[in-house]
Order: C-alpha cells, then sequence, then structure tokens
C-alpha cells in the first residue's frame, strides 16, 4: 500500500488545528490509516486502496479535519465557467476513448507545492489509474497552451515532439524506445497501429498519453500560475472520480477551478463535475450491522465528521470520493467516527466446535496438487464485462448484469473462469513464458428465478508449444490423485480450435471442457501464444468424489 511523506506544520495549517504528538497519532490511526510515523517535523502514513483521495497532503488533511470536527460536513468548492474546450477525435475510440480535463489558475508554486503535484499525480497513477492502464493524467503550464485542444490518434511515426526531461525530437515509436518512461509503459500501447496525444491550437504537442509530456508545454516551474490538467483512459466514471481527486487537491493549496467543455462528436460535457451523489441510508439497516441503537441526529453528527452531508435519510457523497458503492460503505464510516474502541465486545450465547469445512478441505488439495505442477495461482475478480465474457470468447451466455455498476470494466457475474484467466495473460503478455495458472473461484448462472453458485477450477498453459496433450496430462494427473475415471466425448465449442476440444464427464456427469483456444479468441485478447485449457466444476465433481477421498 502506498504510503504519504507530509510536513507536520503544513498538515497543520491545512487541517486548522494542532494537536499533541500523543493525540495526533491516536487520532491518524482511528480514521482508518495506519501510522507509520510522526514526530516534530514529519508525518508518515499508510493510505489503504480504497481511500486513494487521501494520497494528498490536502486530501489526507481535508479528511483528518473533518474527522477530529474542525472543519465538519461537505467542502463545497466553487466551479467558474471558462470558454476554453478541448475536442475529443472520433480516431480515439478504439485507443484510449475518454478525457476529462480541468483549469486550475492563480496558484503559487514553489519547489515544495510542484514536488506535491508530482507525488499526488504518481501515486494517482500507481494506485487509482492501475499503473496508469485506468487512468493517465497530465499536468501542463496553461499560459503556454492555446485552446480548443484536441485529443486525437494518429500514425505514431507522425507524432513528433521533444519528450519531457529530452533534448532532441522524436517520433512516438522513438519515444518508447529512447526514454525510461517509453519502455517502462510501452506495453499499454502495443499492439496499436494508432497512438493518442494531445495537440493545441498551434500544433504544439502536448502528450503522448499514457506515456509522457511534452517538454516544451509540459513541464511545470516556479514562474507557473494556472495549469490546464487532463486525465485519460478508458472508463469515464474512473477518469471523473480522477480528475476530482486532483483539483481538490490543487483548490486547497489556493486554486481556483475552471470548468471546460469536452466535445464528444454532438455530446458536450462540462468537466469537472464536483456536485455531490445522493445516497439513501436505511437507519435500521445500519444499526442492525452495527449492532447500535443511533438516532437521525448521531448519523447526521458522524457523518459530517467523515465529510458527507446528510439529511432525512439521504446522504451527500463528496466528489471526490470513489469508494461508495453501497450505503454499506457509508455505514463503515459511521463506525469510524463513532469509534472502534467503543463497540463493546459481547460473546455470542452459542456454543459450537470449529471444523473446516470438506468442500475447502477437497479445493486446498487441488490446489497444493496443482502447485506441484508447477502451476501459478491466481485469484481474479467475480466481476467481468460482457466483451470478454462473450463477444472475445466467441460465445453468447446468459449472464447477471449488476444494476449499478461503478465500472464498465467490471459489471456482470461471470459464467465461467476462463476468460477472467485469459485476461490475467493478457495483462502479462510483457513477461517470460511460459505462464501457466491456475484459479479456483465461483460462478454464477442463472437457475430459473434464483442465482446459482458453483466453484470452478481453471487451467491455462500458455507457451510456444502449448497444446490438447499437455492439458490433458494435468487432467490425468488430477484424476488420478483423486481416484477417479472420466471420459472425454469430441463436441463442438467456439471459444475452442474445432477438433480440438472435448467434453469431460465422470459417472456420467459433465464436470469439464477441455481444448485448445480459438485462434480468434487468442487474436480478440491481443495473445500471440497457443493457450490449452481445462475448465471444471469442482462444486459437481465433490458430489461424485467416492468416500469424499476420507475427508
Amino acid at each position: 500500500m502506498p504510503t504519504i511523506s507530509i510536513n507536520k506544520k503544513e498538515f497543520e495549517k491545512y487541517v486548522g488545528k494542532k494537536l499533541s504528538l500523543d493525540k495526533l497519532k491516536d487520532r491518524i490511526s482511528y480514521l482508518g490509516t495506519d501510522l507509520e510515523k510522526v514526530d516534530n517535523n514529519e508525518i508518515i502514513v499508510e493510505i489503504f486502496p480504497d481511500r486513494p483521495d487521501m494520497l494528498s497532503l490536502q486530501g489526507f488533511a481535508r479528511a483528518f479535519s473533518s474527522f477530529i470536527s474542525v472543519k465538519k460536513g461537505l467542502r463545497k468548492y466553487n466551479v467558474k465557467k471558462s470558454d476554453h474546450k478541448v475536442i475529443v477525435d472520433k480516431s480515439v475510440d478504439k485507443y484510449r476513448p475518454y478525457t476529462v480535463c480541468a483549469i486550475i489558475k492563480n496558484l503559487k508554486f514553489s519547489d515544495e507545492k510542484i514536488k506535491e503535484i508530482i507525488d499526488i499525480q504518481e501515486k494517482l497513477h500507481i494506485t487509482y489509474g492501475r499503473n496508469r492502464k485506468k487512468a493517465a493524467i497530465g499536468v501542463y503550464p496553461f499560459e503556454k497552451i492555446k485552446t480548443p485542444i484536441v485529443f486525437i490518434a494518429s500514425d505514431p511515426k507522425k507524432i513528433k515532439f521533444i519528450p519531457l526531461g529530452e533534448k532532441k525530437e522524436l517520433n512516438g515509436l522513438q519515444v518508447l524506445n529512447q526514454t525510461s518512461s517509453g519502455r517502462e509503459y510501452a506495453h499499454l500501447l502495443e499492439g496499436m497501429n494508432k497512438f493518442p496525444y494531445f495537440i493545441d491550437a498551434n500544433n504544439e504537442v502536448l502528450s503522448m498519453p499514457p506515456i509522457i509530456n511534452s517538454d516544451n508545454v509540459g513541464n511545470i516551474s516556479n514562474k507557473t500560475k494556472d495549469v490546464f490538467i487532463e486525465c485519460s483512459g478508458f472508463d469515464f466514471n474512473i477518469l471523473k472520480k480522477c480528475l476530482n481527486m486532483i483539483v481538490t487537491s490543487l483548490a486547497d493549496m489556493g486554486g481556483e477551478i475552471y470548468s471546460m467543455e469536452i466535445i464528444y462528436g454532438n455530446k458536450k460535457i462540462i468537466s469537472p463535475n464536483l456536485e455531490p451523489e445522493k445516497m439513501k441510508l436505511d437507519l435500521k439497516y445500519m444499526n442492525k450491522l452495527l449492532g447500535l441503537n443511533l438516532k437521525e441526529k448521531d448519523v447526521k453528527k458522524y457523518l459530517e465528521r467523515m465529510g458527507y452531508d446528510y439529511s432525512k435519510n439521504i446522504v451527500l457523497i463528496p466528489a471526490y470520493r470513489s469508494d461508495i458503492m453501497h450505503q454499506v460503505d457509508i455505514i463503515e464510516d459511521i463506525a469510524i467516527t463513532y469509534g472502534y474502541e467503543n463497540f463493546k465486545e459481547e460473546i455470542p450465547n452459542v456454543a459450537t466446535i470449529g471444523e473446516e469445512n470438506n468442500f475447502e478441505v477437497f479445493k486446498n488439495k487441488i490446489a497444493n496438487l496443482l502447485v506441484g505442477f508447477n502451476l501459478s495461482e491466481t485469484s481474479t475478480y467475480h466481476l467481468i464485462n460482457e466483451k470478454d465474457l462473450c463477444e472475445n470468447m466467441l460465445v453468447k451466455t446468459d449472464y447477471i448484469e449488476l444494476e449499478k455498476a461503478s465500472s464498465s470494466d467490471y459489471n456482470i457475474l461471470r459464467t465461467w473462469v476462463t476468460p477472467s484467466l485469459l485476461q490475467v495473460l493478457r495483462t502479462n503478455k510483457h513477461n517470460e513464458y511460459p505462464q501457466n495458472l491456475f484459479e479456483i473461484g465461483t460462478v454464477f448462472n442463472k437457475n430459473k428465478e434464483k442465482i446459482e453458485e458453483n466453484d470452478r477450477l481453471a487451467i491455462t498453459l500458455c507457451h510456444s508449444k502449448a497444446n490438447f496433450t499437455e492439458i490433458k496430462q494435468i487432467l490425468d494427473s488430477l484424476f488420478d490423485n483423486l481416484g477417479l475415471k472420466y471420459k472425454i466425448d469430441n463436441i463442438e465449442h467456439n471459444s475452442f480450435i474445432p477438433g480440438r476440444v472435448g467434453r469431460v464427464s465422470v459417472n456420467g456427469k459433465k464436470v469439464a471442457y477441455i481444448g485448445e483456444i480459438n485462434p480468434l479468441v487468442l487474436s480478440n485478447f491481443g495473445l500471440e501464444m497457443p493457450v490449452s485449457v481445462f475448465e471444471l466444476n469442482l462444486t459437481e465433481l465433490f458430489k461424485l468424489m467416492p468416500e469424499k477421498i476420507g475427508l
């Protein structure tokens, strides 16, 4: 988890109150962060992944100030209107389709302030932006830029600019090969025949996201007063939250926020949007979860100490909070301000003898066997997107969609595990081969009016010689160790190569698929190595186990 190192005096200035060291240590720890060090000069705090808005001095001080009741309630930020525009060209649709932008004026920069901005940018890149894959952030001296700005994609050989910190002009491909940032993040543009970039009305390249800024117009100095900020990526909601975290931190530094008009064809969006979100809070449900009997006035008091506003069961959520997806998240914040130290321990009035579940023992035995086969275990999300689950796999499936998903990348429940493992292989193309993986995870399927859950085992072998014979050898060894016999029937399945796919059954019960992945599927996931797979329904297999293998 990332840590932030902040100047104690600056922190106290933003908080609006000075506490004794002992009190400071106590309150920081109870805010929901991990305090590593605090003395008269420095505070070092580990920030948990669910609170990226606290990765800056300003964001952390803002949250702490509310927590100790100095500046309670929802912070209001004034966004002034500007006539400046950013035009998003259709050419970026396949490469990096979204951007959100803002202008911050009247900043007073020092070397320390510049370092703070760089720290915010990089920490958000690494955490919330998933190493620039989900979000890439650019900060530029606005005085050097002429609007309208265009976000466009073009042949990388035609994109020419001097990268930040370099002396000579390079084209897009040279940037990837000849700069340290290019070499580090080149995999994010791998396989693309066009690269996205920002260019202003003077035809001056601002940056080539997610790689690097231009040295001419992408370098902030002590003379900079106004900055242009852009976040680009693949999920508009993620980018919007990311931008809000940055602009509110800069506003806390004393800057003034100005909006920009983002033009997507016929659609126009005003950015940033700092309007609070609304969520209903069920007090009965909250009290049941917490084991308390809080009244509405208590809830209002506790929520204001976490930076919310509250009235008549409606919570107003700050625009920079990215972690609030359900009222349970709000209830957790109420528990924090109520004080975990104030909850009374209660011993349940029951007597039981603990015992490990037999099915878990069964799954652990299988995992241990597969590790012995030199396979690496992965753990992926239960959520996926329709494109990777169906379109890229060349199949149709009756999946279950989330009603209010916070991300289009994870908006449906997966019906099988193999697409999740192919996502892992896609993400790790830049690493060495072989990449032989397995996962034991849950899948979700519709069964009339109910959602049926099953645990599946999926194995993918990915290297230059991966084939049906190799994956079948692992299947043979696994079933031998389990004392089971199986049968493979030839079938047709679009995700697999015809003639190299089978349906595995045990005692007449169909329990698995096995085969070599269709080259079209590999191409859809951007994979260049062959992949062989089998996916086994462990829930059904466990029911067929003779004497539960002595468990």
